[in-house]
């Protein structure tokens, strides 16, 4: 009796199985595009400490101050676009991850649910080369993630996923402003909004986003056995 419920319990038991294309799957990726448009249009507001250029002058200065204190925090908006991604490769798969990006990308090209609008003239804005980017970093996480994940994996899937999307971005920024004939400060301030301080938060919370994803996964799986 013992060996037949263990064996009952074993069978629902998540060991890395791909998750199969039902009617519920699919929904569920639609569902996950519709997340990521959300995510897009989400601010987070972050604060940090931070050391600004003038820090030696406040140093004889009362630094109980909550004035002067307040100088040494940074407020920083943040869009959870990236962690989202993330999340839906290490919810749904290689497979699904990749579909749910490249609908969200066919419905960007025909409605504004980008960052900065949408339709076909958005491929030659400047922040279209990190959405194309999302592809190769699912594909690379996604491949990563499929076994059993811990805690080194997954920062490293996250540390070298943003790095993928960051750098691609950037280069397709670049070809981008070769095309326009753009001065390179405004490139520059594009690429350190884009790219500045923003890698250090997405990998952070891509770590949190595969994370919760791959415990999402483990309930999802039962529940679609």
């Amino acid at each position: 009796m013992s060996k037949r419920v263990a064996k009952q319990i074993n069978s629902f038991k998540y060991k890395g199985e791909p998750i199969r294309i039902t009617l519920g799957t699919l929904i569920l990726t639609c569902l996950c595009i519709l997340l990521i448009i959300v995510a897009t249009f989400t601010q987070i507001t972050l604060k940090h400490p931070y050391l600004p250029l003038d820090t030696l002058s406040f140093l004889s200065q009362d630094l109980s101050d909550s004035e002067i204190l307040h100088h040494f925090i940074k407020s920083y908006k943040y869009i959870p676009q990236i962690p989202i991604v993330f999340f839906i490769v290490a919810l749904l798969g290689r497979k699904f991850g990749i579909l749910s990006v490249v609908g969200y990308i066919i419905l960007g090209l025909f409605f504004p649910i980008f960052a900065l609008g949408g339709g076909i003239s958005y491929m030659f804005e400047y922040g279209f080369g990190y959405i194309l980017a999302f592809l190769p970093a699912i594909f690379f996480a996604g491949t990563l993630l499929k076994g059993k994940t811990d805690f080194l994996r997954i920062v490293i899937i996250s540390i070298i996923g943003v790095l993928i999307i960051h750098l691609l971005g950037i280069l397709y920024m670049l070809f981008i402003a070769t095309l326009r004939h753009a001065p390179m400060d405004l490139v520059s301030s594009w690429i350190a909004s884009q790219s500045g301080v923003q890698i250090i938060y997405d990998i952070f919370f891509s770590a949190l986003g595969i994370y919760l994803g791959r415990q999402a996964r483990k309930l999802l799986w039962i529940i679609m056995c």
